[in-house]
Order: C-alpha cells, then structure tokens, then sequence
C-alpha cells in the first residue's frame, strides 16, 4: 500500500500526546533524528543547535554550539531511561571528538532528566566525571534550518510528497509524528510502517 496525504493527516491526528522532551548532541544529527524517529513512544523530532553561546546559530555560521536532537516522547511508552539506554549506544562515553560542531553531549532539562541520568551511569558502572560525554543543563535549543529537518525523508520524493499534497510546509513536516516515522524508515530503520486506527498497516513503497 502506499502512503497518501490522507494516511499522513489521519496518522497525525490519532498520534499520541507527546508530555516530555529530551535533548541530546551525538555527532551529525541527520542519523540520530532518524534512529530516534523509528522508536516506540517517540512522537516527534527536531533537530538544531545547543551547548554554546553564539547567538541565532546556523549551520554555516554554527560558532560554538553543537548539532544536537529533540524527542518528544510518551513516557508511558517510552521512559527517558530507555532515551539514554539508545542514546549511549549510538555513541562513546570514553571518546569525544575535538570537532565542537559533532560532540556528545546529554543535555538535561529537568530535575527528574538529571536524577534518572545519575541513575543510569551508576547502573552501567560509569559517573560523569569519569566519562568524556558532556553532560549539561539545557540553557537554549536552536532550530537547525528547514533542509536539515527530516533530512532522509527529503531525499525520498515519493514519500515526500505524500506531505507535500496534504498542504504540509517545512514547519509541519519537522513537527509531525508521521514525518518522524517516516524518516526513520527512509533511513534504513525499521518502523513496520504506519499504524492507522481500523486500517491496513500502510507499508512505504
């Protein structure tokens, strides 16, 4: 079956409510958007720029900050302790690169975020002193420019399209749940397609 601007619509209105937001740096934030995108509980995702003080950064002109991601997730789907159990796989907590641009960086926005994140280096026998990944206080979240938003899901016109005939723009396709979902499966991941209320599975072709 292939996917039609009315899957996408129906798609996004019966998405679940995303309640919280974790923020993470783990390299180029074109494969962290997409390997986060195919989780279950993880409504939506953005990607930008965080952890520096350079006002109004974009990609040419990125100063000091570091391409990072957004996830809003369902915790009752998805904890945030799981978020980092993905988050640490995709990255080195011993290594960190000298390129600002491209550092790992767990950003915690929340006491809760900073007390589950403590938790969660004890349980794997690490601290934060002791690992090379950044952990900081989320201060600012800077949107990364449109053509970085969905970035796989840009590079596939038959499955692009489908949001572009049901009258999405580039702010829609970065905030909607299916553009995630989609992306993800874009980028190789496997998202068994898109769930729809009383419907056929619908299978990207």
């Amino acid at each position: 079956m292939t996917l039609t601007p009315a899957d996408v619509r129906e798609y996004d209105e019966q998405a679940g409510a995303a309640t919280e937001t974790a923020t993470f740096a783990l390299g180029c934030f074109w494969g962290p958007d997409a390997e986060f995108g195919a989780l279950d509980g993880v409504i939506k995702t953005r990607v930008g720029y965080a952890g520096g003080t350079k006002r109004d950064p974009s990609y040419h002109a990125l100063g000091d900050q570091t391409e990072a991601l957004q996830v809003d997730f369902d915790p009752t789907v998805v904890s945030y302790t799981e978020l980092l159990d993905r988050a640490f796989q995709l990255h080195d907590p011993h290594n960190q690169t000298r390129t600002t641009q491209y550092q790992n960086i767990v950003f915690v926005a929340t006491t809760s975020q900073r007390d589950a994140l403590t938790a969660w280096l004890e349980a794997n026998g690490l601290t934060g002193d002791g690992i090379e990944t950044r952990i900081e206080q989320l201060s600012q979240f800077h949107l990364a420019e449109d053509y970085h938003q969905k970035h796989s899901l840009r590079g596939e016109d038959r499955l692009l399209n489908a949001f572009t005939e049901a009258g999405y723009d580039d702010e829609a396709i970065r905030e909607s749940p299916a553009a995630a979902v989609v992306n993800a499966h874009a980028a190789g991941h496997d998202t068994n397609g898109l769930d729809l209320p009383d419907r056929q599975t619908i299978r990207f072709r």
